[in-house]
């Protein structure tokens, strides 16, 4: 049997078990989708996954993740990509769009340690890994008496390299960790009045072609409304900004009934100075609400804002 539908994702355990998600969601909407060759998952190694001498910052920002599932997905080979929305860059290339949003996973960030119960108890001079840039800066921001250092690798792999001693401690997103049974592992959970979350981070975004018109009729069908509005706020704030892998940006969008509230940051690489702001309205303005915040941090941002000394982009890489 040819499959009905391809799914296009990468090849590392968590990006399958968000593939594997969506064709569940898929087989159990639709009874034509339900015969287990109906649809197919397609592999693919990005660039993202072949660089692990230097950080994504150092080789181009976000994108990186992305670009040989759409290139696939705009010639016919996979008729829809899955992706982490936090890796999703700002611009989706011409006749792409993200057709739809599963609902959103924890947004939090964990703290793993065996040294420490959480960041305010990690002894000074102590070593943190991560491959985010905001992770960097705030943490840095709490802690300037830490260091930090480039942490790459899949989930598995980094907890790999901590339990190995390479660093004293690590931070990864609650979404991923949950989504591969791994929530056991987290020492304890940063809320966001500690690490306020990347853009997106816990959604998980299905883009198709926009010309496609059988498929985006499956794949609509599995939109979550109050996720979409979420990301479109932290997006707007994003997009604003012309956000990258180099500029240390957070955001995070709440839904109470039908209003929403955002709140959004920007950050020193160093964690010496930022700035924030928030939004609350209903939630049909949550976009627009997102670039408003987005152009006021604009214009509170000094010239030299980005300037600051990167630890992570700059430095070694475990």
């Amino acid at each position: 049997m040819t499959a009905l539908l391809r799914i296009g994702t990468r090849g590392s355990p968590l990006a399958l078990a968000q593939a594997h998600e969506t064709r569940d969601r898929l087989a159990a909407r639709f009874p034509e989708l339900a015969s287990p060759d109906a649809i197919e998952i397609v592999t693919f190694k990005t660039e993202g996954d072949r660089i692990q001498d230097r950080t994504l910052m150092a080789a181009g920002g976000k994108g990186l993740f992305t670009k040989e599932i759409e290139e696939a997905l705009l010639d016919g080979r996979v008729d829809l990509a899955v992706h982490s929305m936090k890796d999703v860059p700002t611009w989706l290339p011409d006749g792409l769009a993200i057709t739809a949003l599963l609902p959103r996973e924890d947004h939090r960030d964990g703290w793993i340690s065996p040294k420490a119960a959480t960041l305010d108890d990690l002894p000074a001079g102590a070593l943190v890994g991560t491959a985010s840039l905001r992770r960097q800066a705030l943490v840095l921001m709490r802690r300037p008496d830490l260091r930090v250092i480039a942490f790459r690798g899949n989930v598995q792999t980094r907890l790999r390299k901590l339990e190995e001693g390479h660093v004293d401690a690590t931070l990864l997103a609650m979404a991923g960790v949950r989504r591969l049974g791994l929530a056991d592992r987290i020492t304890s959970v940063l809320e966001p009045d500690v690490m306020l979350p990347a853009v997106a981070q816990g959604a998980i975004g299905i883009e198709t072609r926009i010309s496609d018109d059988r498929t985006n009729a499956y794949v609509t069908a599995l939109n979550c409304a109050e996720t979409a509005s979420r990301v479109a706020a932290e997006r707007g704030v994003l997009a604003t900004l012309d956000g990258s892998c180099r500029t240390p940006i957070a955001a995070l969008a709440l839904i109470s009934g039908t209003a929403l509230t955002v709140k959004a940051l920007v950050i020193r690489p160093d964690g010496r100075q930022w700035f924030t702001t928030a939004r609350s309205g209903a939630v049909a303005d949550a976009l627009a609400m997102g670039v408003d915040a987005g152009n006021e941090l604009k214009a509170m941002l000094p010239s030299d804002f980005f300037q600051a000394p990167n630890a992570v982009a700059d430095g070694p890489v475990v």
